[in-house]
């Protein structure tokens, strides 16, 4: 067992701190004396160890000491026989594990609710998608997990995929029944790997849904940022005992920044550690803060902020509690309308809001009375705007017909079209709304009617719409083949 109460990285940035070192080297505001502004704003200190990487300090794309010390602690933490440092987010972890687990004309499985980062990844890499479409809950209007006999069906009907993605969980807390899963694709050969990007919390507290590396997934991306407690962009790779670790590097060299920050990976190195003694505490707290919110806003009436209540056993096998997700249906509101009414009328921000639920994010940096300031905010929005709800679009998951590859409709020759006239065309460009980033529609997806109308109530509504290379939506890249 290593010592989990040791910082490899960060120790070794405070020794450096302390050497007075001249620096004849990036970055150019040579510890902030270059640029004073940027200084002041971030403070002396941080800029201090804003560096370049040094013998000393290691080599993110070839770690042999203090940061492979630092990525072997957080490997044991998780319960990895591998672990990677990332700073390029999560997205770069997932991209990493599906660039490094199939290729050229490979079938890889993933539910359809996939964030975007992974269909980029197959238009980096030509993997063609097989896609499993989510069961719905048309009461509150998400997409639910992957059902485990949809699941054994699709592996039988596609014998030469290589891998399977599982989201564990999704953004709104429902978790599939990883084990079982896992089971079944590796009795039939597949590659096991899990966007963990808001389930860090899985592996450090108590009666929490089960994790990648415990059920023993081939691979695992780690959104440490989210409720992990480390800065944004930084993220973790996790690896099972079978996969080839140096081979992984190999593939993460190949997008991943030669010039790491200093600064995300420490925060890295002390975010590990910090959930490696006193996670389990942490957890339970925040558990407790979003057990409390639920009680309350549901108490209110209208709103319906849901939990393990929606366990079915298969395509929710299990609910994240830490998630406060609401959804507003009954208020005659989209989840949209009350996100920017929370930031706009009361000075709170929250998560994300769709067209039919909003997800405040609770950590252990809340307090009791910002929990009772966010329950107070919506009593008051739900007396003063609440509205019929006869005119709400009830579905927020739409099923796609794939076409053709991401790869080969995002590289195919294309045609502008207004927004309106693209029924019935392939899709050669992203459209989501973000976030949560879970694509409306993917390269070489047959644009319906259906999927036009949703995008026009959604620019309605107020979701922040992203992907296309029209700007306000108004027009939408199509495939010249058809």
């Amino acid at each position: 067992m290593k010592d989990q109460s040791k910082m490899p990285l960060m120790e070794a940035l405070e020794r450096m701190r302390y050497e007075r070192l001249v620096p004849f080297d990036v970055p150019g505001h040579k510890h902030g004396k270059g640029n004073p502004q940027l200084t002041e704003f971030l403070g002396e200190k941080c800029l201090s160890v804003d560096v370049n990487s040094m013998k000393p300090l290691d080599n993110l794309c070839h770690p042999v000491s203090v940061i492979k010390e630092a990525e072997e602690l957080a490997a044991e933490a998780f319960g990895a026989a591998h672990a990677f440092f990332m700073v390029g987010g999560t997205t770069s972890a997932v991209q990493a594990m599906i660039l490094a687990s199939v290729k050229s004309g490979d079938e890889i499985i993933l539910p359809r609710n996939v964030h975007q980062s992974v269909i980029n990844a197959l238009v980096l890499c030509g993997a063609v998608p097989v896609y499993i479409n989510p069961q719905m809950n048309k009461k509150l209007g998400i997409a639910l997990g992957m059902s485990v006999d949809d699941v054994r069906r699709t592996i039988e009907e596609h014998p030469l995929a290589k891998a399977i993605l599982v989201n564990n969980p999704t953004y709104y807390g429902i978790c599939s029944d990883l084990k079982q899963i896992t089971q079944i694709a590796h009795e039939n050969g597949l590659r096991v790997l899990a966007d963990e990007a808001h389930g860090t919390h899985f592996y450090f507290g108590k009666d929490m849904p089960v994790s990648a590396m415990a059920v023993g997934a081939d691979m695992a991306a780690i959104s440490m940022h989210k409720s992990g407690g480390s800065l944004t962009q930084s993220s973790l790779l996790l690896c099972g005992s079978e996969v080839n670790a140096n081979y992984v590097r190999k593939i993460i060299n190949l997008t991943q920044t030669t010039s790491g920050s200093y600064l995300l990976l420490s925060s890295l190195d002390i975010s590990r550690r910090n959930l490696a003694l006193w996670g389990e505490e942490t957890f339970e707290k925040v558990k407790n803060f979003a057990q409390y919110a639920r009680d309350e806003i549901n108490a209110i009436g209208d709103y319906y902020a849901y939990s393990k209540e929606l366990i079915n056993g298969d395509s929710v096998f299990d609910f994240d509690t830490t998630k406060l997700s609401v959804n507003t249906f009954g208020l005659g509101l989209a989840g949209i309308e009350v996100y920017d009414l929370l930031r706009d009328e009361y000075d709170i921000q929250i998560e994300f809001g769709d067209l039919g639920n909003f997800l405040a994010y609770i950590s252990v940096g809340d307090k009791n009375k910002n929990i009772e300031r966010l329950i107070s905010a919506l009593s008051e929005i739900r007396r003063i705007y609440k509205k019929d709800n006869e005119n709400m679009l009830e579905t927020e998951y739409i099923s796609p017909t794939v076409v053709i590859s991401p790869q080969e409709a995002f590289y195919a020759e294309k045609t502008s079209l207004p927004l309106a006239e693209c029924g019935g065309r392939v899709c050669t460009e992203f459209v989501m709304c973000y976030p949560p980033g879970i694509p409306i529609l993917a390269p070489g997806e047959r644009i319906t009617r259906e999927i036009i109308a949703y995008i026009q109530y959604a620019k309605e509504k107020g979701c922040v719409i992203t992907g296309p290379e029209s700007m306000d939506i108004s027009r939408l890249n199509v495939w010249r083949g058809e």
